[in-house]
C-alpha cells in the first residue's frame, strides 16, 4: 500500500508482455442482500477445552447481526453469548475468552469477551482471545460487504472442501450435521521427558497454530517456540508466507497451492522432534528505557468514550488503575505505580495488536499485575497507550480497538518514515525486538508530548543497553525466590476471586451484547413549527457529543451532533443559519439510520 511521501521507482524493461490466451470462466454474479452465508473452518479454539458443545452448536446455528461499530479492523457481531467451558482464563485474564496471546489469521472470528468480531485485513496480528472459526480465504470478500443491520450465518465445512480445484462454490455442511465429532486439533503429541505436549490446531485454510504445554505463562515454552521458529526458517520452505510467535504458540501462514497442509504438518513434526533441549538456551536481550506518562489524559478520554458508547457499567471504569489495584489486592494506587516502574518487561511477541507493538511480561512474577481484558473491547485506543491484560503488558502501535487496562502512554513503536539505518533505533520500521527488556521512567504529559514530537525524527535519544537472557539463570532466580513469589500469588488469587464475587453481586458478571441502536427506530412524523426543518442521522451508532442546546443560534456548517459509528465519527452539520428548536436524542444514546434527531427553525423563512 502506498503512503504520502513514498518513493516509486519503476523498473525499466525491454520485454514486451504478450497478451494472455487464458480467459476467465464466466461466473454467476453474486446476489447482494442483507443476509450473508459465509463458509468457515472450525478452529483454532473449540469444544470441549474452551467452548461447550452447545456453544459451538449455537455459534453455527445463529444469524448474527452486524454491529454499527464495524470496519476493516473488525466486524462486530450481535447475538447470544456462550456458556463457556472454563470459569476464567487464569493468568491470561478473568474472562473465559482470555488466552495467552497468539497470532490471529485474517478472517478469524474472535470472541472479545462475549462479543464475537470478524477480524479484517486491518485487524490485529496477535491477541489474547479465543477464535472458534476462521473465514475461508475465498470467502473473505463477503466480509467486506457486511453493513450495520445485516445478518450473517457461518457454515462449517470440512478442510477437503476448502481446497479449490475448480471455480465452483464451496459446499457447507448442513446444520443437521453440526453434532458430528469434528475437532480443530490436527495433531496432538503427548508430553514426553523434557518435551512438552504439542498441539497443532487448524486456523483457517492458510494457517496452522502450534501450541506447547499447558495453558500457563512459562518462559521455557516461549524459548521452545523460538527454537521451532528458527528450525522452520532454516528449512527455507517454499510456500511459507510468515511465522508469528505468541506466548506459547507459533502460527504458520502458508500458501496451500505451493505447500499442502498435510506436507507442512509432517515437516513441523520432523523439525520439532529434532530440536535440542532449551535448558542451556541464551538469547540476546537489550534493556530499553521508555518514557511513560502515567494515567495519561488520552487514555482517560478513551475510557470516557468507552463508558459513553460501549459499556457504562464496566467494573474497570471509570479508572483502570484503580481496577488493577483492586483485582491484585494492593493497598494503594501508589503500589500499582511502584510495581509498574520497578518491573522489567520481557518482550515475548510483536504485533500485539498492530505495527510491531510488543506483548511483554515482567521477569519477576511478583511484578505480574494480572487483570482481565475489556468485555467487550474498546472501539478506540490512543496510539502508544500502555495497558495490562492478563499478566501481559502491551504498547498499542496505532489508534484502534483494544482491551488492555490502561496505565499510561509512551513514545512511538513504529516509524514509517525514518528507518533502515544500521545501529539506529529503527533498523526496522518497528522499535523493539523479541526478548528485549522494557523499563519505564516517569515523565509528565507535556514532556511526553515533546518526546513524541521529536522521537520519529531522531530528536530524542532512546536509552538502550545490550545484554542477554539465560533460561538457566532465570530458573535459579525463581528457585531462590520461590516462597515470596508464592505468597504474592496467593494474595493476588484471593483478590481475583473477591473481584469475581463483586461482579456477581452487582450483576456485572455478564455482558449482553444487545443492539440498543436497533431498537432506536426511525421516528414517527412530527409536527414542525413554522419554518421548522427536521434533521436525521444517515448512520446508526451512538451520539458521542451534542454540540448545541435548545434556543442556540447556529451558522451554516456548524457541528450540531457527532455520531460514533463504524469506529469513526460523523458530524451532523447545520444546513443553514438557524435556531435549535428541539433535540430528539441524548448524548451517549443510540440512534438508528434515518432517525430524526434535531429540529431547526430556518432563519431565512
Amino acid at each position: 500500500m502506498l503512503h504520502l511521501a513514498d518513493t516509486v521507482r519503476p523498473e525499466p524493461t525491454s520485454v514486451r508482455a504478450e497478451p494472455s490466451s487464458v480467459r476467465a470462466e464466466p461466473v454467476e454474479a453474486p446476489a447482494y442482500t442483507h443476509h450473508w452465508d459465509i463458509n468457515v473452518l472450525y478452529g483454532p479454539h473449540g469444544a470441549p477445552d474452551f467452548f461447550t458443545p452447545d456453544d459451538i452448536t449455537m455459534f453455527f446455528g445463529t444469524d448474527w447481526k452486524i454491529h454499527h461499530n464495524s470496519s476493516r479492523t473488525g466486524v462486530r457481531l450481535i447475538g447470544p453469548k456462550p456458556q463457556w467451558a472454563r470459569t476464567d482464563g487464569g493468568e491470561a485474564g478473568l474472562h473465559p475468552s482470555n488466552i495467552h496471546d497468539n497470532a490471529y489469521a485474517i478472517g478469524a472470528i474472535d470472541f472479545t469477551g462475549d462479543m464475537p468480531v470478524i477480524l479484517g485485513p486491518d485487524g490485529p496480528s496477535l491477541g489474547g482471545f479465543v477464535c472458534p472459526a476462521v473465514v475461508l480465504h475465498d470467502e473473505l470478500w463477503k466480509v467486506g460487504q457486511l453493513r450495520p443491520g445485516d445478518t450473517v450465518r457461518f457454515h462449517r465445512v470440512p478442510h477437503a472442501s476448502s481446497i479449490r480445484t475448480e471455480p465452483t462454490s464451496v459446499r457447507a455442511e448442513p446444520v443437521e450435521a453440526l453434532t458430528h465429532p469434528l475437532t480443530p486439533i490436527l495433531d496432538d503429541r503427548a508430553a514426553e521427558g523434557d518435551r512438552p505436549r504439542r498441539v497443532i490446531r487448524q486456523a483457517g485454510d492458510r494457517n496452522v497454530l502450534i501450541e506447547f504445554g499447558p495453558l500457563t505463562l512459562d518462559l521455557e515454552l516461549r524459548m521452545r517456540v523460538q527454537a521451532l521458529l528458527h528450525g522452520l526458517k532454516a528449512q527455507h520452505l517454499k510456500g511459507v508466507i510468515d511465522l508469528t510467535p505468541g506466548i506459547r504458540s507459533l502460527q504458520v501462514h502458508f500458501d496451500p497451492t505451493l505447500l499442502p497442509r498435510s506436507e507442512l504438518l509432517q515437516i513441523i513434526s520432523a523439525v520439532d522432534d529434532a530440536l535440542p533441549p532449551v535448558d542451556e538456551m541464551v538469547v540476546p536481550s537489550r534493556t530499553v528505557v521508555l518514557p511513560l506518562s502515567w494515567d495519561d489524559p488520552q487514555t482517560k478520554l478513551a475510557i470516557e468514550k468507552y463508558m459513553q458508547s460501549v459499556r457504562p457499567d464496566a467494573p474497570w471504569c471509570p479508572s483502570n488503575i484503580e481496577f488493577i489495584r483492586r483485582i491484585n489486592g494492593l493497598d494503594s494506587i501508589e503500589d500499582v505505580f511502584k510495581i509498574v516502574f520497578d518491573a522489567r518487561y520481557l518482550v515475548l511477541g510483536l504485533g500485539d495488536v498492530y505495527l510491531g507493538a510488543p506483548v511483554a511480561t515482567p521477569l519477576d512474577p511478583r511484578h505480574r499485575l494480572v487483570t482481565t481484558k475489556y468485555n467487550p473491547a474498546r472501539t478506540w485506543t490512543p496510539e502508544n497507550a500502555v495497558g495490562i491484560g492478563g499478566a501481559y503488558l502491551c504498547v498499542y502501535g496505532m489508534e484502534g480497538p483494544g482491551g488492555y487496562q490502561f496505565v499510561g502512554r509512551t513514545l512511538q513503536m513504529w516509524n514509517r518514515w525514518r528507518h533502515g539505518t544500521p545501529g539506529s533505533d529503527f533498523e526496522q520500521p518497528w522499535l523493539l525486538r523479541f526478548f528485549d527488556q522494557i523499563k519505564f521512567e516517569a515523565v509528565s504529559e507535556d514532556e511526553l508530548k515533546t518526546i513524541r514530537a521529536n522521537f520519529p525524527h531522531g530528536g530524542y535519544a532512546l536509552r538502550t543497553e545490550d545484554g542477554s537472557f539465560s533460561l538457566k539463570e532465570y530458573r535459579s532466580f525463581l528457585a531462590e525466590n520461590e516462597a515470596s513469589i508464592a505468597a504474592f500469588k496467593a494474595t493476588q488469587q484471593a483478590a481475583f476471586e473477591a473481584e469475581r464475587e463483586r461482579w456477581v453481586a452487582a450483576g456485572q458478571n455478564d455482558f449482553t451484547s444487545d443492539d440498543a441502536a436497533a431498537s432506536a427506530g426511525v421516528a414517527d412524523e412530527i409536527d414542525l413549527p413554522e419554518g421548522g426543518r427536521v434533521l436525521a442521522t444517515s448512520v446508526p451508532g451512538n451520539v458521542w457529543r451534542v454540540a448545541v442546546s435548545v434556543g442556540q443560534q447556529v451558522q451554516a456548517g456548524d457541528v450540531l451532533l457527532v455520531i460514533e459509528s463504524m469506529k469513526m465519527e460523523f458530524n451532523l452539520l447545520a444546513p443553514a443559519n438557524a435556531t435549535v428548536h428541539s433535540l430528539m436524542c441524548a448524548q451517549g444514546g443510540a440512534v438508528s439510520a434515518g432517525q430524526n434527531v434535531l429540529v431547526l427553525i430556518d432563519e431565512a423563512i
